[in-house]
């Protein structure tokens, strides 16, 4: 109840539109991956982090792998790691780019990727290669579908 009344005081603070599912927020404006990461267009860049549902099954997240500034990251492929009490995932990337910024905020409080998935656990900022990329992914109703499905399976 507490992370719901949190995103809707950020979101509101941010002036941004989000949808409340049961168990995890979504962002209206993200765009997203089937392998739960999302991605924020602003122009010609883009910042990438992990999704509320991704968090939620991970658990409490205490450490993340990050690439160096200028590593090239590809749709799909994997540019680090998440490690929780529970499991290690690989992070993909949901665009193709070069890595302009990492969270080094994450170095020593990986947990902001439990507390703050949307705002201050992302990952990674990156310079976009191609924009086209972008409209392959899901949007929030999407996303939100996509992952009840997957939820209903398990």
């Amino acid at each position: 109840m507490a992370s719901k009344l949190w995103a809707s005081r950020a979101a509101s603070y941010f002036r941004i539109s989000i949808f409340h599912r049961g168990f995890a927020t979504v962002i209206k404006d993200f765009k997203y991956a089937d392998t739960h990461e999302w991605v924020k267009v602003d122009g010609s860049s883009a910042t990438v982090g992990i999704t509320d549902h991704a968090q939620d099954h991970l658990g409490d997240v205490v450490y993340v792998e990050l690439p160096e500034v200028g590593t090239a990251v590809t749709q799909g492929g994997s540019f680090g790691a998440v490690e929780s009490v529970k499991a290690t995932s690989d992070i993909n990337s949901p665009i193709s780019g070069k890595v302009v910024e990492v969270n080094k905020e994450l170095n020593n409080s990986p947990g902001l990727v439990n507390a703050s998935p949307y705002e201050n656990g992302w990952i990674i900022k990156v310079e976009i290669g191609n924009s086209e990329e972008v409209k392959s992914l899901m949007d929030s109703d999407q996303y939100s579908k996509f992952c009840e499905e997957e939820d209903a399976k398990h």
